[in-house]
C-alpha cells in the first residue's frame, strides 16, 4: 500500500509540474499586431517574454481583416497592440478604441499607411515598440539593421536612368518619396479597386508617358490589370512586394521582411536600370 501511495504522489507531482510549466508560457504577455511587418518586428524586440499575436493569417490580405470573437477579446486583453490607423484595418482600429490598455498606431500623423516600407521610419518605429515594452536595447539592434537596409536603397536607388516606377496599387508612396522617385500607382489603397475603361484608357497612357519598362504585381493581388497595361504598353511584368503577408510557405523557406526588402530593391534597379 505504501509503494502505491508514492506511486501515486510522484504521478501527481509530475502532472502538477507540467501543468505549472503549460501555465507559465501561457503567462506570457501579449502583443497583437495587425499583420506581418508589424508581428515580425515585435517578434524581434520582444523575444521570449512576450507572445506575438498576427491578427491577419500568413499569405492573406490585411485590407481585408474581419475580427472573430476571439480576436475582439485577445486586442481587450493584450499588454499592448501595434496596428496602422489611418483606415488601413477599420475593424481593428475600432477594437482597439474600446481597449484601456497602452496601444501604438505607427502611422501617427503620416498620408501613406505603408510606413514599414521606407525602412528609416521603421527604425523610427522599432524603437517606440523597444520602449513600449521595455527592451531597448533589441529595439536599438533592430533599428541599426533597418537603418543599414535604408543606407543600402539609398545607394542602390541614386543613380537610375529614370525615376518612376508602376506599381499594382499605391502602397510605395512612401518609400518613393523618401529615394527621390514617383510611384505611379494603377490604383489606390484599396488593392482590389478595378478602374473603368476610360480610366483605364488613360493610365494606359501616363505609363506610356513614363518611360516605364515595367509594371510591378503583388504576390497577394490579381495580376489582370498589370498584365493587360503592361501588353497594351510592351512593358514587362515584374513583383514589388509590399511585405503585407508572406505565406507559410515562404516563412518555411526562410524569407521574412529583409529578405523581401532586399529582392525589391532589386528588381527596383533593374526596372529603373539604376547603376
Amino acid at each position: 500500500m505504501s509503494a502505491v501511495r508514492v506511486l501515486a504522489l510522484l504521478t501527481l507531482t509530475a502532472c502538477l509540474a507540467g501543468c505549472g510549466g503549460k501555465e507559465d508560457a501561457d503567462s506570457r504577455r501579449v502583443v497583437v499586431t495587425g499583420f506581418y511587418p508589424l508581428a515580425w518586428a515585435a517578434e524581434r524586440i520582444g523575444g521570449a517574454d512576450f507572445r506575438v499575436v498576427n491578427l491577419t493569417p500568413a499569405g492573406a490580405e490585411p485590407h481585408d481583416l474581419e475580427l472573430s470573437p476571439r480576436d475582439v477579446a485577445a486586442i481587450r486583453d493584450a499588454h499592448f497592440v501595434v496596428y496602422v490607423g489611418g483606415g488601413f484595418q477599420p475593424a481593428l482600429e475600432e477594437a482597439v478604441a474600446a481597449r484601456d490598455d497602452a496601444s501604438l498606431d505607427v502611422l501617427a500623423a503620416g498620408a501613406d499607411p505603408h510606413v514599414w516600407l521606407d525602412a528609416k521610419r521603421f527604425a523610427d518605429i522599432a524603437l517606440s515598440v523597444g520602449a513600449a515594452l521595455g527592451r531597448p536595447a533589441p529595439a536599438s539592434r533592430l533599428a541599426d539593421e533597418l537603418e543599414a537596409l535604408d543606407e543600402r536603397y539609398r545607394v542602390g536607388l541614386a543613380k537610375c536612368e529614370r525615376r518612376t516606377f508602376v506599381t499594382s496599387h499605391a502602397a510605395f508612396a512612401t518609400l518613393a518619396k523618401r529615394y527621390g522617385l514617383k510611384e505611379l500607382p494603377l490604383a489606390g489603397r484599396s488593392p482590389e479597386a478595378e478602374p473603368s475603361p476610360k480610366k483605364l484608357e488613360r493610365l494606359i497612357g501616363d505609363v506610356r508617358d513614363s518611360g516605364a519598362t515595367t509594371v510591378f504585381s503583388e504576390p497577394l493581388i490579381s495580376k489582370r490589370l498589370v498584365e493587360t497595361v503592361a501588353r497594351e504598353t510592351g512593358a514587362t511584368v515584374d513583383v514589388l512586394d509590399p511585405a503585407e503577408g508572406l505565406s507559410q510557405e515562404r516563412l518555411a523557406a526562410g524569407e521574412d521582411y529583409f529578405s523581401v526588402m532586399r529582392s525589391n530593391l532589386t528588381g527596383l534597379r533593374r526596372a529603373l536600370e539604376c547603376r
